[in-house]
């Protein structure tokens, strides 16, 4: 996966994706037994958890957790803060916090008052699913990975995560989005698709494709060539 490339991984009902990727972010409940995943030139399997998250790997869950007691704005604040640090870069006081975050709201098209809400505490299903991106836009990641955003959204919430996703790319970020269904590749466009199935793992490198995983066949039409002077996540 290079910068500024997105990138969909499909497949049916327990053929990996989730896994894949909460083997990705560090998930404990899973034990890595072999291989290796490089990411800026080091081993994501030596570092812990909040190692990976820290040098730049996001990831927004299929449901979301509460975190009773915290603040949206606290736990945005701690964890900017932390990721500065690890930057090298000084940590932000609370207002020139305020000031990076308020930004970030009109993107998500979220109220200024979720920022006082306990985190996803009483959020509806689409609330959750775009303070799961705020929390992407305010860190910066440089990979976010994003599995089943569009699961429980109806078309309005899907456009407006997807509208907010899309603001994010540049040529320096690259996301990873687990999905089961077409309509998300409509909103946000993929350069590649991985198919994960048993036995086999396709990749398609594909400029306009038509998916059918119900009835278990997938087409792909045109090939789009990338330069590689981009540098590899």
């Amino acid at each position: 996966m290079r910068e500024g490339e997105v990138h969909a991984v499909m497949g049916k009902n327990g053929s990996g994706k989730s896994t894949f990727s909460k083997v990705l972010v560090g998930h404990p409940d899973y034990e890595v037994t072999g291989g290796t995943v490089i990411f800026k030139g080091e081993n994501l399997l030596d570092m812990e958890p909040e190692e990976r998250s820290l040098a730049g790997i996001f990831m927004s869950f299929q449901s979301p957790v509460e975190i009773p007691g915290v603040s949206n704005f606290d736990f945005l604040h701690m964890a900017y803060n932390a990721r500065q640090e690890k930057q090298g870069l000084p940590e932000l006081g609370t207002l020139e916090f305020y000031q990076i975050v308020s930004t970030k709201l009109g993107v998500v098209k979220m109220d200024p008052t979720f920022l006082d809400r306990n985190v996803n505490v009483g959020f509806s299903g689409g609330e959750r699913k775009r303070n799961e991106i705020l929390q992407l836009a305010v860190l910066g990641a440089d990979v976010g990975i994003l599995d089943e955003i569009d699961s429980g959204l109806d078309v309005d919430a899907l456009q407006v995560v997807a509208q907010a996703v899309n603001g994010l790319l540049t040529s320096k970020n690259s996301v990873l989005m687990v999905t089961h269904y077409q309509r998300l590749l409509d909103y946000i466009k993929p350069k590649y698709v991985h198919i994960m199935r048993e036995p086999a793992y396709k990749i398609l490198p594909v400029k306009r494709t038509s998916l059918n995983l119900d009835k278990g066949h997938l087409v792909a039409v045109g090939c789009m060539q990338y330069p590689d002077t981009r540098r590899e996540h």
